[in-house]
């Protein structure tokens, strides 16, 4: 499943495309939290993590957000010349 997402900057018309991160990637940075958490316990950050590797509708919400803050920044640095 991929998903589309569009914008414009004063320049040029630029189509963006999710792609999920390969499962090995995934799984290893999963591993990486199960053993913070067993040494550490359960933190805010390593929920989160837990949560980016398990919930791929997740994923894609922090790859729109990340989109949009890049989005905003050009249009800013764009006004100011």
């Amino acid at each position: 499943m991929e998903l589309t997402f569009q914008y414009m900057n004063n320049k040029t018309n630029k189509t963006m495309q999710f792609k999920d991160y390969p499962a090995e990637e995934i799984a290893a940075k999963l591993k990486e939290v199960e053993e913070f958490e067993a040494k550490y316990g359960e933190k805010p950050m390593s929920k989160s993590w837990r949560k980016w590797c398990t919930d791929y509708e997740y994923r894609k919400n922090e790859w729109e957000f990340r989109q949009g803050i890049h989005k905003n920044y050009k249009q800013i640095t764009n006004a100011i010349g």
